[in-house]
């Protein structure tokens, strides 16, 4: 498990080292039963798949390999399932928690967060929660790099970038409330919502040198020109009905999802046209250098909405077979609109109306998906036992792209494209038990990712494809589950082989992304996770995996790809450390100390960001290391706790030079050591 990007919510999860970059995502993200995000290729869903606050949830699932079968497309490296806390009528329950926070660079920091569970009768029952995070940032912009202008080098459009502190600052907050309703003995209705915004200031992006990637500034420092901003919303409503009709059950779940990500950010040296930077050449066609110098902004919004229905039988528990059927429907609304680029006034960063759009892009995009899938276990022995799966799924899409503007030269309609597809994926799956508390178990198991229509750019050269196809992934693994010592030792070890086949790319052609079908790719590794209680009290765990994952092909020129390079962003090892240790103190109440120690290997970054001697970026390995004391009286609880306490220097994103001035390149820096203090209480 991995996860790259620079800014909170505009992330990419990968699971066993199924990345190539692109923008459809190769990780399925379920909050419940419920899939979140768009499942197309046209709407930036391997980015902006869902960064869910895990307050007041029960637990995260992993599920790792490829999910076709049961959860469908977009499952190619696994699923991650948010399983919230439902609402129960055993009791009344009331909790609140505030913290405050320092880190290290910039200032302090705070939370607040509270849930209240709220039983009417013994068949309806209301739960509440809700939280409010700021962290400061740690990255300030100094006033540096001057942008001169073109036609006399003498005079600046800017004398430097902006001087601003902690510019990468965050708040988070939402909440969520659910329902449950007894209907009758045998049926159950929950009804939930849920709504979390993030708004973000400036990305983690400090400068560095394109070639030792060691920062330019002996603080963190990102050259920023004017103010930029990330807004992110999530709604997520939905019905869950679960009927019990004796020979089997029905469950039922419906959901509406919408997202929607508004954005601006700084591109003032953005170089996309002969390497001049486009705030001097805005300045050049359209204001003056020393009367009216220009800047650029880039402004986007991106939206999906999201309405899914699913239904399924499943058996009774059974000692012989066991089975379960269902039907899924998907309906989404997904849209780039607008994507504009926009000329400012250098000084104040005020929108120059009175200049022609430079670039307005709009995409909308429309899936639509059916599918029947099912699986049934077969227990063959009071040991052994063959699982079965299988799914088969036609989705259409339709897009329609509007984008005109002064550097396009005039127009372009691109409407009405198309496309449809009719994937099929299947698992199957042995267990055998070796004694009553260890079994080993094979899998094979295929997942697919769904294709679509493609935008083509002006000036695209003969034979650009009008859509892509599905990428497919079939996984082969092996492992062994047990619990030894009596029951003080758990083990689970898996080794893995997944082969990945018409591979999903994203290809640049004069300037726009499109996608692309890229030949074969090999991702292989184990995983290991054990934890040992050794004594009352004491919780030791220790997990580690090795994935070595690569193109086995050349990808399209475009793309950059080459047979044996490495897939982005995925460290070949990684490991964590943790234990934590409780005692009873002061009569009732409870003791502890805890700490979490982290590696996370190299990672390479995309194929075309590359070394002047055509070697693949890569971001160095990091150890972190967090831990906590506190104590808990049962009514109210207090603990201490630090995080990344090495302060470490470690890096989740590469962005290539290009976007930097004087050719920098940039990291994404990780949170640097903080230290804070929480309070709690219950009622």
């Amino acid at each position: 498990f991995s996860i790259n990007g620079s800014t909170a919510g505009v992330s990419r999860i990968t699971l066993r080292g199924i990345n190539t970059g692109g923008v459809a995502s190769t990780v399925g993200v379920y909050v419940n039963d419920v899939p979140f995000g768009s499942s197309s290729g046209l709407a930036n869903a391997a980015i902006v798949s869902g960064d869910f606050d895990t307050f007041d949830v029960e637990r995260v699932e992993v599920l790792r390999g490829p999910q076709g079968t049961i959860y469908g497309a977009s499952s190619l490296g696994g699923t991650i399932k948010y399983v919230t806390r439902a609402p129960s009528t055993d009791g009344f329950e009331a909790r609140v928690k505030a913290s405050l926070d320092s880190v290290d660079e910039g200032g302090s920091g705070y939370s607040v967060t509270g849930v209240v569970n709220l039983p009417i009768s013994d068949s309806v029952a209301f739960r509440a929660s809700g939280f409010y995070k700021s962290e400061d940032g740690y990255i300030d912009s100094i006033g540096n790099n001057p942008l001169p202008s073109l036609t006399d080098p003498s005079v600046n459009i800017l004398d430097g970038t902006r001087v601003a502190k902690d510019i990468n600052d965050l708040d988070s907050f939402g909440g969520r409330i659910s329902a449950l309703f007894k209907l009758s003995d045998a049926a159950t209705l929950n009804l939930a919502a849920f709504a979390q915004n993030l708004e973000s200031g400036s990305s983690n992006i400090i400068d560095v040198d394109p070639l030792t990637l060691k920062p330019l500034n002996s603080k963190p420092v990102r050259s920023s020109y004017r103010e930029d901003f990330n807004d992110i919303e999530y709604r997520v409503y939905s019905a869950t009905l679960d009927w019990d009709l004796g020979s089997m059950s029905l469950q039922s779940v419906t959901s509406y999802s919408t997202f929607e990500q508004t954005f601006q950010s700084d591109q003032d040296a953005n170089v996309l046209l002969a390497g001049v930077p486009l705030g001097p050449l805005f300045t050049l066609f359209f204001g003056d250098a020393e009367t009216r110098p220009l800047g650029a902004l880039l402004d986007q919004i991106t939206s999906t909405d999201k309405f899914t229905q699913e239904f399924r039988l499943v058996s009774p528990e059974s000692e012989s077979f066991e089975w379960l059927v269902g039907a899924f429907y998907t309906e989404e609304d997904s849209g780039i609109d607008p994507q504009q680029l926009l000329p400012v006034e250098a000084v104040s960063g005020a929108v120059a109306t009175d200049i022609p759009d430079l670039f307005v892009a709009a995409i909308r995009s429309k899936f639509e998906e059916i599918a029947l899938f099912a699986n049934a276990t077969w227990k063959v022995t009071p040991r052994l036992e063959l699982s079965f799966g299988a799914r088969a799924s036609e989705n259409k899409q339709e897009a329609t792209q509007i984008a005109e503007g002064l550097l396009l030269g005039g127009s372009l309609n691109f409407e009405d494209a198309k496309s449809s597809e009719s994937p099929f994926t299947y698992s199957f799956s042995p267990r055998f038990e070796i004694s009553d508390s260890v079994s080993v178990y094979g899998r094979v198991a295929t997942g697919y990712r769904p294709g679509g229509p493609n935008i083509i750019p002006i000036g695209a050269p003969s034979g650009t494809p009008g859509s892509y196809d599905s990428d497919e992934l079939t996984n082969y693994e092996v492992g062994l589950k047990g619990s030894f010592l009596e029951g003080k030792l758990q083990l689970d070890v898996a080794a893995f082989l997944m082969d990945w086949e018409d591979v999903q790319l994203l290809a640049v052609i004069n300037g726009v992304g499109l996608n692309a079908n890229g030949g074969t790719a090999e991702s292989k590794g184990f995983e290991l996770a054990a934890s040992l209680q050794p004594v009352d009290g004491l919780n030791l765990s220790f997990n580690a995996a090795y994935t070595d994952a690569y193109l086995t092909e050349d990808t399209d020129p475009a793309v950059g790809g080459l047979d044996g390079d490495p897939l982005s962003y995925v460290p070949e090892w990684s490991y964590g450390l943790a234990g934590d240790y409780s005692w009873a103190v002061m009569g009732d109440a409870t003791a502890y100390v805890g700490a979490n120690l982290a590696y996370v290997g190299s990672r390479p970054a995309g194929f075309s960001n590359r070394n002047p001697d055509g070697s693949i970026r890569e971001a160095a390995s990091y150890t972190t290391l967090a831990a906590r004391a506190g104590v808990d009286f049962g009514q109210w609880s207090i603990e201490l706790y630090g995080r990344n306490l090495t302060n470490e220097e470690g890096y989740s994103d590469i962005l290539a030079p290009g976007t930097l001035p004087n050719g920098a390149a940039g990291i994404a820096l990780i949170r640097p050591l903080t230290i804070g203090l929480a309070v709690g209480a219950r009622f």
